[in-house]
This record gives structure tokens, sequence and C-alpha cells, in this order.
């Protein structure tokens, strides 16, 4: 974006609209200072959203423009309404989807009913819920009209009705519609039901309790049954609900799961301290950190009509969390309170919502063509001769060169496949990562290549099958010994069994303080491609390289523990490798070795008591 252009936007609060070099828009954004939000936009680190960066934002971004308002709230509303108008590409969209229920109650009315809704509007009415289907919300409809005589009829009937219908007659309506009820006596049942709905039961049952024993004592008995009904309803259908903080307020608690560029979000929904359901929600294509898709997600979830509850809890700071309160507060009319909890219960529920969001991801798992998307975006984005269906992963761990390993993890379709993971044993320059990392790919080519050749002896030729990518942790000084290990085994560099290899090197921080993101290496280029962060391609390889991390750490530490085992025994007189064997197959560690009684270890297979005595005479002098 020409210097020129940047300079000439202005320093005060308001909202700027990204358009492609067609004219579409493809990203909405607000700020309190426009000039300095939008030239970090083209400064080198200075925004880590995915498309901003350095060279993919230039081949997108063909115009911006800007729109200047009074104040940060302002800005809120105006790119609110610009999303919903232009849908543009980078921001999170949100649509219902009609699964959304509320209950209503219009207290304005002499005698109210029991609505189903799906919007929340600013008319004076009650609302209740959110229920997450309509089962449940008809479950809840059949207990009032049981238990709690109001109408169900609608106004036009109401006012049109010239006789009681069938409710009245089974004592489940009162019949306002013909007969002189009197409003006062409504009103008592019609809070009621709004304490029942608000899951006030600590409230309600002294009431019921009070006017059943009322109702007693005027000897108005089957008045009486028809209350002690009411608190055994009450009674049963609340405490059914899991309670899980003591909170009395309403609260939307917000969790968040990534699994590449595919973020899950969950809010349940807590009323009163009790959990009544939640809402799952899957956002595609998300290349914007998470705070971004939280904020953007929150202004498109509580713009749809949603309750908006007293607090609103989040798993993390985001910008602008006080005007969004101040914009929720607007809506309903109250105060609300956008919280980050640190400590205590509302912590807990933050870390139920972020495993709530984790098992719906993983139940998602599977759906759709998610792993093969992410290959083909790996392909392009890295130049791949093929689609890499099969990926092999190498990593080297040593501790000072001492019991050096390496791993080979392998992913096919995006997926582990650990029945085909190896580990190697260094032989040789165990202290050089290089020379170790040249030795391991030696040995896995030249197996594969036999294996290609019908000359190997292993009869499972598949576990060496030829990768469509391999990878070795590292920079381009490892990238450099992965092609020196093919060139001089001979592997085929072009055709059928031809496959490519790169090197991914970790985001690190130098000694200047420098911040180094993670870089791919590749064949035949001088600089390294920095991997858009938050997308699928990195999210895969990062899992990748994670993985046969561990796996390496995992062989290694097996290694070193048994190497103590051995070392100790050893050293010691008159005890061979075979009663070595022996002893750790019988007591099963060193530790318990030590602690046997002398009795114990000569008993042992392969043992004596003079073996015995020299083990325990061996432990006694170099144990403290």
């Amino acid at each position: 974006m020409d210097p020129e252009t940047l300079a000439r936007i202005p320093t005060s609060p308001g909202v700027y609209i990204m358009k492609d070099k067609r004219g579409r828009v493809i990203y909405v954004g607000k700020a309190k200072d426009l000039r300095t939000r939008v030239r970090a936009y083209f400064r080198p680190s200075g925004d880590e959203r995915a498309f901003v960066v350095e060279g993919h934002l230039a081949r997108l971004i063909g115009d911006i423009d800007t729109v200047v308002v009074n104040n940060e709230k302002e800005a809120l509303l105006l790119e609110n309404n610009l999303i919903k108008e232009h849908q543009p590409r980078f921001n999170v969209k949100l649509v219902d989807d009609k699964n959304y229920i509320v209950l209503r109650i219009d207290r304005k009315k002499t005698f109210p009913r029991v609505e189903v809704g799906r919007r929340i509007a600013d008319d004076g009415a009650r609302y209740f819920g959110p229920y997450h289907s309509a089962t449940s919300a008809r479950e809840t409809l059949r207990l009032i009209n049981r238990h709690f005589q109001l109408r169900t009829c609608t106004d036009h009937v109401l006012a049109n009705r010239v006789r009681p219908c069938i409710l009245h007659q089974i004592k489940r309506c009162p019949a306002p519609c013909v007969l002189p009820i009197e409003p006062a006596a409504y009103g008592e049942q019609v809070e009621d039901v709004a304490l029942f709905l608000g899951g006030k039961k600590d409230e309600l049952l002294p009431r019921l309790r009070q006017r059943m024993k009322e109702a007693a004592l005027e000897e108005r008995y089957e008045r009486a049954g028809q209350v002690r009904d009411q608190i055994y309803a009450v009674e049963k259908t609340l405490t059914q609900q899991t309670v899980v903080t003591t909170e009395l307020a309403d609260q939307d608690v917000l969790g968040l799961y990534r699994h590449d560029d595919v973020v899950e979000i969950v809010v349940l929904f807590m009323r009163q301290g009790k959990l009544i359901g939640r809402r799952a929600f899957q956002l595609r294509d998300q290349e914007v950190p998470d705070p971004d898709v939280l904020r953007d997600f929150i202004r498109g979830y509580y713009d749809l009509g949603t309750f908006i509850p007293d607090e609103v809890l989040l798993p993390f700071e985001i910008d602008d969390r006080e005007v969004i309160a101040e914009w929720l507060a607007d809506k309903i009319g109250h105060r609300v309170h956008v919280l980050v909890p640190q400590r205590g219960a509302k912590v807990k529920l933050m870390e139920l919502a972020d495993k709530n969001a984790q098992a719906s991801a993983a139940s998602r798992k599977g759906q759709g063509g998610d792993a093969l998307a992410a290959l083909e975006k790996l392909q392009q984005r890295l130049g791949l001769a093929r689609m890499p269906r099969r990926i092999e992963c190498y990593d080297i761990a040593h501790i000072q060169g001492v019991a050096t390993v390496a791993s080979m993890v392998v992913f096919v379709d995006g997926q582990p496949a650990p029945s085909e993971y190896r580990t190697f044993k260094v032989k040789t320059a165990a202290n050089d990562d290089f020379a170790s990392m040249y030795e391991v790919l030696s040995r896995r080519l030249r197996r594969a290549r036999a294996a290609l050749e019908g000359t190997e002896a292993d009869p499972d030729t598949t576990r060496w099958a030829e990768p469509d990518l391999l990878v070795v942790d590292g920079g381009k000084g490892q990238l450099s010994t992965a092609l020196a290990a093919l060139r001089d085994v001979g592997w085929p560099t072009s055709g059928e069994h031809a496959f490519d290899v790169i090197a991914l090197a970790k985001e690190r921080t130098d000694t200047a303080g420098s911040d180094h993101p993670d870089r791919v290496f590749v064949k035949n280029a001088k600089d390294p491609l920095q991997l858009r962060p938050s997308t699928t391609e990195l999210f895969l390889l990062a899992r990748l390289r994670d993985e046969a991390h561990r796996f390496a750490n995992q062989f290694h530490r097996k290694l070193r523990k048994k190497r103590t085992l051995r070392s100790a025994l050893e050293d010691v007189p008159g005890v061979g490798p075979k009663r070595k064997r022996e002893l750790l197959r019988h007591f099963g560690s060193l530790k318990k070795i030590k602690a046997a009684s002398l009795e114990d270890i000569a008993k042992a297979p392969g043992m004596n008591r003079a073996a015995a005595e020299a083990i325990k005479r061996f432990f006694g002098e170099t144990t403290p």
C-alpha cells in the first residue's frame, strides 16, 4: 500500500473496509485510531493475523476505505452492520440455525400465557431459556400445562370464545375466556411459572408450601392436593438440573477449541447456577487469531436475537471487551458483565466449557473431507509434486551424545499411523545431529529400495514403502543432510518413486530478541517459506513434528533407563550377563533388587548364595 495513502488515513475512531482488486469487501475492522491500526497491516511483524503476512496481503488488497465515527461504540455498531451487509471473507459469519428456542410471558396482558419464540425482542416481556431443542421446550410446556393453570389459547380465541374448552374440564385452565377469574389470583400462577422457568426453586417452593398449608386449614383439600402435586413436580424437575455453581446470576460460558483452521465454540447456558443446555458452532477457514475469532463470534451471536444473560464468561482476553459489554447492556436494558475469570468457581466453568468445545470438535471429526483438504492446501502451499498422502517425519534425541536415537512417525491421509512408526539406535557419530540424521535416513532408504527391488529379507514390504513427503526436524543443514542421503543411496529424483523432502524449523527467538516463526526449507530455494499462522497446513506439519519429537524422546528415555539398570549390575563381581537378565526379569527393577534380602536374592533363578552375597556386599558399599 502506498505510504502516502496510509498517511492520509485519519487518526479518529472508525471502521476500515479492505477490498480486493475486484472491489469486493474481504475484511471489515474497527479501531480507536484508524491510521495506527491500518499501518500495522503493512509493517513487518505488525499484525499476527494470517492474511496480513507480508506478500499475501499485497496480493489480495486493492483498496482500503475508512469511515470515521465519534467513539468506539459507534464503530462497533457500524462494523457489525457492514459485516452483515458484505459478508467479508475473513470475518466470522454466523447464521441463525433456527435451533434457538425461548419461552415468553407477556406480563402486560391481563391473562398472560407461555408462548414459544425464536427471537428476543425489546417488548417488556419476560423470556426464559434458551432451549437447545424443540423436545426440551415441549416437555417444559407440558409440565406447566399439567401443574400450573395458565391458558394456552391465542389472544384471538381468548377474546371470542363463548364457552370453556376441554382444558378447563380436566382442571388445567381456569377459563379466563368466559369465567370471572380474579386477575390477582391468576397473576400468582403467572409468577409461579416465571419462578419455575427461571429455576428459582428456593423461592417457589416456600410459596407453594404456604399455599398448600392455607388451603388445608381452610379445608379446601382438593386445592391443597393440586398444590401438593405442583410441589412434587417442581422438586422432581428442578432437582434433575445439573447444579454447577452457587452463582445466582444468569451466565453464558464460552469455550473454544481449535484444530488447524477449524474453530469449535460452545456456549454453556447457566441459569441460576444450573446448567440447562448448550449450543455448539463450528467455524471453518479461520486464519485469524483466537481472540479475533471470539470477538467476532460474540458480535454475531448476540446480534441474532439471542438471550443476553447477566454475565458472559470468556476463556481469554479480547479487544474491546468493555465496549462489547456496553453494547450488550444497550441491547438488553441492564448492565452486562463480560469477564475473563482468573480464579474460583468461574474458572472451573471455563474449564467445563473448553472440555465441551473439545468434545464437540471430536464428535465432528471425520465428517467431510477435512483431512484431504488439509493435504491439498499443503501440496499447493509447498509446491509439492504429488499429494502427500503418506508423510514421514524424522527427529533425533540424545543427551550430550548419550543413547542417541531417532524416530520415524508416519501420517497417512493426515492422520497418525502408529503401527508404521519406527525407532533407530544411532550406531556411528552419536554426538553429531547431522551425521546421525544421515545414518538413519540412509538405513531407512536402503531398506525401502531393497523392498522395491524385491531383495528385502523382511516379507512385510509395506513397512518400507516410499513416502510422498519426507520431513526432517531442523533447518537448512538438516535438509542438505537428507538430500545427501537420498543421493548417496541412489534414490530416484524423478519418476514414479521420487518424493519431496522438506525441513521444518521450529519457531524461536534469537539472542537479539527477534522472533522467527515456523519456517519450511525446500529444495533449490535460498530462503525458507513462512507458513501463515493458524492455517491448516502449518498445524498439520507442527502436529507431525511434535509427534516425531514425542516418539523419539519416549524411546530415548526407555534406553537411558535400561542403560542405568544394566550399568549398575555390570559392576557386580561374579554376576554375568545371564544372571543380570534373570535378576531383572525376576525382581523387575534395580530398586527392588537393592531392597531384597540375601535369602530372596539367593532363591532367584540362576543365583546361589555366594553370588547373592556379592550383590548385597556391592550395593552395601556403593549405595549410601
